[in-house]
């Protein structure tokens, strides 16, 4: 029976009759085969949500059901993608996810005769890393044949006995996270090369982090500063309703960056997705589903896969727009009543896991969302509804933005639930260097706002060593350059000798202000000196300004 369509708002439409089709099933709709999916019923009549720009659709326009639910083509040929929110790449508009004409040297690791069930290890394709192709989950039998061969992505690898054919690629539900053998703690550290995240606020392998910050905080700059220095395997970023420009400004960028561990393009470890504010709203929603389901498949290889997302709030805003378009009942600020328990669902797709299959291994997806509140409110909804699931905070202020404080985060607001665990696992002398670190942050709050009332002048010199210490940290050991090579990323070495040098040069210090010694007759400006060349120079003269960097704390004594 032919479906037309009944009435057009906007991206959203509704067509009848339209009984036997399935919640979230593909349709094709117009003469222009728009795609779009079923989101309600009502009797035969049914809600679809285009993924595309609905301008000339008409009233009658027939609709044509596809059988399947928007699915991520998973396969070699992922990695240094540009995927738009529903899977296309922007290359080739309008083409499958994978190039059917490129075709990829399989090696196979199974043998005719081996049983085999979902995630086992078939065999390996060279992708820039090892791209394990695996049984899909839920196919399960003896292999009848498989062999080693150049292989095209529709071409069969292999088949079982009872006649299921094996293949490089295979689909999956973006919104159906992939089945794992058993979830793990996240007890090891995810080193992001951004000092004050590494020793004050660390990301564990598998966390999740909420970064919130008004416009112009830098959110977009940390994630991309993640992004091309996080010791992850792969990379997938999504731009959900981010700008164009910002989008075109990390195209430019992340070609001609280099990754250390290869010598070659950090493309090639990485997916980006883009869906710029000019492309339909409803895309937005699917956008991060795609994503995580991208990464799914590459921690079910057993690799370590970091999701960004940028933003979230774009993401919510999607809901609000369809739940609005659907007359659902608003909940807080007009976002839909179900926008937590959705966000919540999506923040646990992330974690470590021993996934399915042989040989046995481990992945990780660990995910790190921006949120934009209106006006830098942490009060908004969105904002509330991650902290209430994720693992960390890394709080943006526009104070210490304007400051020209890189990343500008607020350590006073900023905390992570997994630093107790995980900080062990980059030294186990990082949680006291934490303490202290944290500590005289802290005190350094208490003494300013004491100066901003009676002048730092009147405070006695162990309060004035203080906050001259606590400014060499906040410049030198917390603060980064994203721009500079030398510091765009900071190995923990690095962190934890700038880190250790200024609590030394405070200890020194006051040793010696206790011993009758004057402040103002000390050679703190040495110190800053030594910390700012410890921090801007080239990593291959690190220990030669270290020792440079100790000369001048001793001579504090």
């Amino acid at each position: 029976m032919t479906a037309n369509l009944v009435r057009i708002t906007g991206t959203l439409a509704e067509a009848r009759p339209l009984r036997e089709a399935a919640l979230y099933e593909l349709v094709r709709v117009g003469p222009r085969g728009l795609l779009g999916e079923v989101i309600r019923f009502a009797g035969d009549t049914a809600t679809l949500q285009i993924f595309e720009d609905t301008t000339g659709l008409a009233v009658g326009a027939a609709v044509e059901r596809t059988g399947s639910s928007l699915a991520a083509e998973l396969g070699p040929g992922l990695l240094g993608a540009v995927l738009d929110g529903i899977g296309r790449p922007l290359a080739r508009l309008a083409a499958a996810t994978l190039d059917r004409t490129k075709t990829w040297r399989f090696v196979a690791r199974a043998r005719p005769g081996d049983r085999v069930s979902g995630g086992d290890i078939l065999g390996t394709v060279d992708e820039h890393l090892e791209h394990r192709v695996l049984v899909p989950p839920g196919v399960a039998g003896t292999i009848a044949a498989i062999g080693d061969g150049e292989l095209a992505i529709d071409q069969p690898l292999g088949r079982l006995a009872d006649g299921t054919a094996l293949a490089l690629a295979q689909r999956w539900p973006i919104r159906t996270p992939r089945p794992v053998a058993q979830r793990l703690a996240s007890d090891r550290a995810l080193v992001t090369g951004q000092r004050v995240l590494d020793l004050l606020f660390p990301l564990a392998e598998g966390g999740t982090v909420a970064v919130p910050g008004g416009f112009g905080t830098g959110k977009t700059i940390v994630e991309q500063a993640l992004a091309k220095h996080a010791d992850a395997d792969v990379i997938v970023f999504v731009g959900c309703g981010e700008r164009g420009n910002e989008m075109a400004e990390l195209l430019e960028s992340f070609p001609a960056l280099v990754d250390p561990r290869t010598g070659r393009s950090i493309m090639e470890r990485t997916v980006l997705i883009a869906n710029t504010s000019n492309m339909p709203v409803v895309a937005r929603e699917a956008s991060v589903y795609l994503g995580m389901t991208i990464a799914e498949y590459y921690r079910d290889m057993g690799h370590r896969v970091a999701v960004m997302v940028d933003s979230l709030s774009r993401w919510a805003e999607a809901l609000r727009d369809i739940a609005a378009r659907l007359q659902e009942m608003p909940g807080e600020e007009g976002y839909p009543t179900a926008m937590a328990s959705r966000l919540g669902a999506l923040y646990e797709r992330a974690g470590r896991a021993r996934v399915l299959g042989a040989p046995e291994r481990t992945g990780a997806v660990t995910m790190v969302c921006a949120v934009s509140p209106p006006g830098g409110d942490f009060s908004e909804p969105v904002t509330q509804a991650s902290l209430r699931v994720a693992g960390g905070l890394w709080a943006l202020d526009a104070h210490l933005a304007r400051a020209r404080q890189f990343p500008a985060i607020d350590w006073a607001t900023s905390y992570s639930l997994h630093a107790a665990t995980v900080l062990p696992t980059i030294d186990p002398s990082w949680p006291a260097l934490r303490g202290r670190v944290l500590a005289l942050l802290q005190r350094d709050a208490e003494l300013r706002e004491i100066a901003s009332l009676v002048g730092e002048s009147e405070l006695e010199d162990r309060d004035r060593l203080v906050l001259a210490i606590a400014a060499i940290v906040r410049e030198h050991v917390l603060g980064q350059n994203a721009f500079d090579p030398n510091d765009a990323t900071s190995p923990p070495a690095k962190t934890a000798a700038l880190a250790r040098l200024a609590i030394a040069a405070l200890d020194a210090a006051d040793a010696a202000i206790a011993g009758g010694r004057e402040l103002d007759a000390l050679p703190i400006t040495a110190v800053r000196r030594a910390l700012a060349a410890l921090r801007g120079g080239p990593e291959r003269e690190r220990d030669a300004r270290t020792t440079a960097a100790q000369q001048a704390v001793e001579a504090l004594r």
